[in-house]
Formats: C-alpha cells, structure tokens, sequence
C-alpha cells in the first residue's frame, strides 16, 4: 500500500522528439529540450534560464513539496536532532607552521568557518589570543549561496590566497588579503579553480584557470597589484580529457603542475629559483600510467602503478634528474596492498595503504629502513591522514573514527612512536558508543565474489527481517566510502533502522583491482555487487526486500538509476542524489563539461560502437521500461556543473511517462546550488533530514 495519499496529478512535461544516429543506432530523446541552450552562461546567472524550464522546475518543486508535506514535522525534528549532535562553536586543532598555528571555528549559530591563527605555542583553548583572519560568516552576508575554498598564506605570513563561489557553479573567485590588515588587496581573480600556491617570495602565486566547459586547462603566475589580464600563461593543457591542478611542496622548493584524467597522470615541475621558466617535464603520460610526487629534500618520493604495480608502489629519483629512467624502487609493490597516497618529512616516509579494505600508516625511518604501523582493532573504522605543514617534523596528525566512535584526532611522534590524543568529536545531545553494534559482513556476488557491507544499527534492534534498511552505494572513480562516524545516521538507527553501506566494485575498497572490475566494460558487476548486498542482508534477516531504501549520489545516482531498471522489486524506494542517469546522451557530447575525462571511465562512445553498446546496455535513463518501480525521488541543483540539471529532471520525466501507475516519481530542484547541494553545514542538514524523511515514510516509522 502506498504512502503518499491524495497526491495532485505530476506535472505535464512537452515532449519534444529529438532523434540521432550512431552507429546505426537511431534513439529518439523526448526531453532534450529542458537541457538550456544556454546553460553555461545560466551558471554564472541563473536569471536567464528560459522561462519554459524554469516554470517545469518549479511546477516539479511544487509536486515534490505535496508528496512529502506530511513530512514537515518530522524533518523539522530530524533537523534538531542533528543539530543537536554538532557542537555548534567547535573548533579545529591549529597546525603548526613557523611562528604560527593555523586552525578554523564555527561560532553557534555561524555556517561558515572562520579561519585564525595563534602564537605557535599557544593554548588552541585560549579564544583570546586568536588572530581572526577570515570571516565566512560576515563574507557570506546577502548571499543564496556562498563556499569558501580555504585561505593559503605566504611562506612569511604576510598575506593570505582565499577564495569564494556564490553561486554553486564551482568557478571561484580569488582574493588576497593582507593578513595583518584584514584588508583585501584590489586583486580580483575570477573563473579559477578555487586556490593558488605563493612562490616563496609572496609576491605572486599560481593558479588554474577554469574555461567556458568548466576544465581547469591554464595555469596562470599573477603578480601581486596586476590586473588577471596580465597575468602570465605558465601552461596549458590541450587535451581536453585531462583535469589539471597546481600545488606546492613543503620545502617551497617547486611548483608542481598535475595534469591527469582518471588513469594517466603527468606531473611538471617548475623551480621557484627562477619563476619564469618552462615547467619541466617529469614522465611523459602513458595511458593506464599514474603517478604523484612529494618532495624529500634531495630526492623525489614517487607513488605510480608503473611496471605493473597495480596496487602501486613508491619509488624514489634525485630531485636534479626525476625521469623515469632514473625511478628507484623504495617500497615495492605488493599485491592486495593498495597504497593510497604519500608524504616524506625529514627523517621519515609515510604512507596510507588498505589492506582487507581496511586503512593502515605506515611510517619509515629514511636512514635505517625501519617499518611500523599505525592501526586499530575495530572490525570496521576509517583513518585520515593530515600530515604535517612543515618538512623538519617528527610530528604528524591522523584521525580515527568507526560507525560507533567519534572522530579522535591525534598527533604522532613518528621517532618514539608517542600518540596524543588532541580532541574527540563531542556529540552536545549525547551519546553512547555501548549503545550501537558496528560490523562488516560479506555478500557473495553473482561471480562468486566477496562484496564487504558495513552496518550500523543499535543494539536492542531486532534482527528478524521486520527492521527498516537505509543500504548506501557509490561505486566509481576508485573512490572508497569509509567506514566512519557519522552523527546524521543516528537519526534513522534510533528509529530502528539498520544503516548500511555497500563497498561494491568500481571503488578501491579491495584493491585496484576492486576498481578496474567495476569501470567501462565491467561496469555492470557495480549495479549487480549492490542487489547483491541487498540480497544478503535479507538473506541473513537484517532487513527485507519491502524495508530497503536504497540511496547513491552522482555516480551513485547512476547506480540508484541502474538497479531500479535491474532490480525494482527489491526496493521499498530509491532517493538519487544529483544523479549521473543520462550516462549515454553526455558521454556523446564532448562539450560538456566532464564528458572527454570521464571516458576512461566508462568508454567513448563516440569513437566506440563497442563502448556505445557497453553503455547503451545500461544508463538508467535509456533503459526505463514500463514496470513496477518503486517511489523514486531524485535531487538536483540547477547550477550543478558535475552532473547537469537536465539529467535528473528528463529521467523523472520519463520514468512518469513509461510507467506512470508505478512510483510516485518526484523532482527536487535546488534552484539556487550545484552539485554539493546549499553550502552552509546547518543547511545541508536540512537537505539530509528532508532524504531521511522520505526513508522514514516509505517505511511506515512516521
């Protein structure tokens, strides 16, 4: 029996028929229309989007709000509840770096951060002696939507790069601030990607540049007092399937330029001896070759996949000759050991590596090759490497936490192996860890493979079939979701749910190959690896296929997309998160803003009919049928430059249109943010209190 009673009729949408042909292949697209012909312009104004489009959206927000407005107590509650979890006036440990130690605080009530800095020895308790550098609070006045990129200061703490989106197209603008004044200097830098790395002078610094498509292709030197229109061109990356960014190292010794995709990478590196020179190049890019660089005085520590190592590996290379003819093994591979990054100090190389799906640092000591670890013992938990903002440091910071712990922060002396707790993640509202069971189970795959699931649920749930399930999946891009503390999903574990993430192929979780089994050809063994997890769990009574909510945002999304048209009957209701479900029509338009990165990822169908078919086989919203889905809801920013608006506003079209007794399918516009949804941290918990409602009224717990 449906929830949603004495709903208004949806929304009529026009179809508009739009056919194309490739590769003999004739489909015919009803809803191309609602993509804006002037889309790239609308980002940077939303005032011009055609009025026709506007007046669908808006018509869709209005259905969306009757369906859910039996729900409104119950966000409001939703709402103070995780609030009520944040210490509102928290504050960061302030790293040290020189004569300073830089940190950020929320104030109670604030939705910015505010970003200081203290006396390197000072009390991060005492407030009195903090140096207020930036306000994101006061910066943020009058606008719909505001993100701040951060602030990087020079290397004699004079001045400060920040930077701020206000519309939620992800271009920045850039600012420089005088750090004893306050005072912003006149420069003004618009379309970049969203920081800047000083040269050792503080004179200038360098900076991406993001073009009309929304791709970071120029790298550009600004001297301080220019105008951007002077600003010099360092590189720029004419491959339009690369991503590029720029940082620096703790020794102010290089630039590094980071050209990539999602499996060639190429580093240049440009001197801050003499600024004015050509980036030199490291290794040339070779398809399925990455490779990432940290600086260890005189040499290069090198992380790559080269030589077959697909788990990776470290090398090392004299800073005077990095080539890679000159790469030295340092930490060799070892398969089923993937290392995720690297940093060198002084005295010691570290690393973060998964094994069994689980993170570990490790530390070296460079001088005698001495190895140990830092781990835990929890079944499930997620580790965060912060590092160190200094080069001559025996001192780096880690954080921990699992589904049932709160994040601890820790400070570790890497020589005499000291750990010192800093902080532990307060919960004002309360909580007890005793109260809560986290664990990892296996579900068994259509192939026979193991597919890790991480749950949460309070101890006193009855694990008979009869509990609710919200069952969360990404999968994609090698990204691994961490089991980690996180205070939102109390609020549906304290209703009885179990809450649950499923570490499906197309992520790292088990390795690299993990990956590459869940990428272009392979791709459907993600969508499947879910319904399998979904199988599982009701195989082994934590829930039933009636109580499974199933959730996934961006690619995510694309996976809500693909399991609805696999699988709809063994889900109670999808929530789709900016999905990435018109996966064919936008990897065929190379204009777009991700689509020539992205076909390392999922094929160019354009060069490929094999690729074609690959895809066409199962982006959701070419595979709609008329069946019994389940209700669906999928949400959307209108400025979203990751996935386009149009994507999930034609797949709720035709969803309505080809099964229209199934559903209801409903449509979320943020008419005013992008793909990260509203930018302040009380205003994204309004947006995942009105998702959890909608779990909670599709299963009976209102």
């Amino acid at each position: 029996m449906s929830v949603f009673k004495n709903l208004p009729s949806p929304p009529v949408v026009a179809k508009k028929p739009v056919s194309d042909t490739r590769h003999g292949v004739t489909r015919t697209d009803d809803y191309a229309w609602l993509r804006a012909d002037n889309w790239q312009a609308m980002f940077k104004d939303t005032s011009i989007l055609d009025p026709e489009i506007r007046s669908y959206l808006e018509a869709e927000n209005g259905y969306m709000e009757a369906a859910m407005a039996d729900t409104k107590e119950l966000q409001g509650q939703l709402f103070a509840e995780m609030k009520g979890r944040i210490k509102e006036d928290d504050s960061s440990i302030p790293m040290k770096d020189g004569p300073f130690a830089y940190g950020s605080a929320f104030v109670t009530g604030g939705e910015q951060p505010r970003y200081f800095r203290i006396p390197r020895d000072g009390s991060p308790k005492d407030e009195t002696i903090r140096d207020l550098l930036l306000d994101g609070d006061k910066e943020a006045v009058g606008k719909d939507y505001f993100r701040l990129s951060g602030i990087d200061h020079t290397s004699d703490h004079a001045f400060g790069i920040w930077g701020y989106d206000d519309k939620g197209s992800e271009y920045y603008t850039l600012r420089i601030r005088d750090l004893a004044t306050k005072q912003d200097l006149d420069d003004v830098l618009e379309n970049t990607a969203g920081g800047g790395v000083w040269a050792p002078d503080g004179k200038s610094f360098f900076y991406t540049l993001q073009d009309e498509n929304h791709r970071p292709s120029k790298v550009f030197h600004h001297i301080v007092g220019q105008p951007q229109s002077s600003d010099r061109l360092v590189y720029e990356e004419k491959d339009p399937g690369f991503f590029m960014g720029v940082g620096g190292s703790l020794l102010d010794d290089f630039i590094y330029i980071d050209i990539h995709d999602h499996e060639t990478s190429e580093y240049r590196l440009l001197s801050t001896k003499d600024l004015t020179a050509e980036p030199q190049l490291v290794a040339e890019r070779e398809e399925g070759v990455e490779y990432s660089m940290t600086e260890g005085g005189d040499v290069f520590y090198i992380l790559t996949n080269a030589d077959d190592a697909k788990d990776f590996k470290i090398v090392e290379a004299p800073v005077t000759a990095p080539g890679r003819e000159n790469w030295k093994e340092v930490v060799p591979h070892e398969p089923g050991r993937l290392i995720l990054n690297h940093m060198a100090f002084a005295r010691h190389l570290v690393w973060l590596e998964r094994r069994e799906g689980l993170p570990v640092i490790m530390i070296r000591d460079r001088t005698s090759g001495e190895e140990h670890s830092i781990a835990f013992a929890e079944e499930a938990y997620s580790l965060g490497l912060q590092g160190a903002a200094e080069y001559e440091t025996d001192v780096i910071r880690f954080s921990y936490s699992s589904m049932t712990t709160p994040s601890q922060l820790f400070d570790y002396n890497m020589a005499t192996r000291e750990r010192t707790l800093l902080k532990t993640q307060e919960v004002p509202s309360g909580h007890k860890p005793e109260d809560y069971v986290t664990r990892r189970v296996f579900a068994e795959a259509h192939d026979g493979e193991k597919v890790p699931v991480t749950l949460l649920y309070r101890r006193d749930t009855k694990l008979d079939g009869s509990a609710p399930c919200l069952l969360y999946g990404y999968g994609a891009y090698g990204m691994t979701i961490p089991a980690g503390f996180n205070t939102n999903c109390l609020s549906l574990v304290d209703r009885g749910f179990v809450y649950a993430i499923a570490h499906i192929r197309g992520g790292k979780d088990k390795g690299f190959s993990w990956y590459e089994d869940g990428k272009m050809e392979k791709k459907v063994n993600t969508f499947k690896d879910f319904i399998s997890a979904a199988d599982h769990l009701v195989k082994e009574q934590f829930t039933a296929y009636d109580r499974i909510i199933a959730e996934g945002g961006s690619a995510g999304g694309m996976l809500m997309g693909a399991v609805a048209n696999m699988a709809p009957e063994k889900f109670a209701g999808i929530i789709a998160a900016v999905p990435f479900v018109d996966v064919l029509n936008t990897m065929l338009d190379d204009t777009l803003p991700l689509t020539p990165p992205e076909w390392p990822e999922w094929g160019n169908p354009i060069e490929s009919e094999e690729e074609y078919r690959w895809i066409a086989a199962y982006s959701p919203y070419d595979n709609v049928e008329a069946k019994a889905y389940p209700p669906i809801i999928a949400l959307s920013g209108l400025t979203d430059p990751r996935v386009t608006y149009w994507e999930p506003t034609k797949w709720i079209a035709r969803l309505r249109a080809t099964a229209p007794d199934a559903g209801p399918f409903l449509l979320k516009t943020n008419m005013a943010a992008g793909h990260g949804g509203k930018s302040g941290r009380f205003q994204r918990l309004e947006e995942i209190a009105f998702e959890y409602a909608y779990a909670i009224k599709l299963a009976g717990k209102m």
